[in-house]
Parts: C-alpha cells; sequence; structure tokens
C-alpha cells in the first residue's frame, strides 16, 4: 500500500490494510479500545501514524509495521 506524506490517520491505515471493510468500521474499532499503537491502546481514530509505529488490531494476526519510503 502506498501512502503520500509524512503519516497516515489511524482509521485510513486500518481501512486501506484491508482489516475494515469502511472508514466507519474502522473509526468503530479503534473507538471501542480494539486497537494498539506502540503497544499502548490507542482511542483516537485521527491519531497520526508515522514510520516505525506498529499498529496492533483485535482479533487480526499480524502486526501493521509502517515504513516511510523518501525516494
Amino acid at each position: 500500500m502506498d501512502v503520500r506524506g509524512p503519516y497516515i490517520k489511524l482509521a485510513q491505515l486500518i481501512k486501506l490494510a484491508g482489516i475494515a471493510g469502511s472508514g466507519a468500521e474502522a473509526s468503530a474499532l479503534v473507538r471501542d479500545g480494539g486497537v494498539r499503537l506502540n503497544g499502548d491502546v490507542e482511542l483516537r481514530r485521527s491519531r497520526k501514524v508515522i514510520g516505525g509505529d506498529l499498529v496492533e488490531v483485535e482479533g487480526y494476526p499480524a502486526t501493521i509495521e509502517v515504513r516511510v519510503d523518501c525516494g
């Protein structure tokens, strides 16, 4: 997945990763405490996720590692 810019909002990342079928579903996952950012529960759907951040979603078997390609 390609993201332009230095960050992506947490709910957008969850949707683009295919974990949630819609933005509303992604927002609900965050709001309901089902998402961890760098090991801590994150309740802000618009939290900026940057390179090096690790995102874990409850019920999803993988961790998303955010990388930034500056090339």
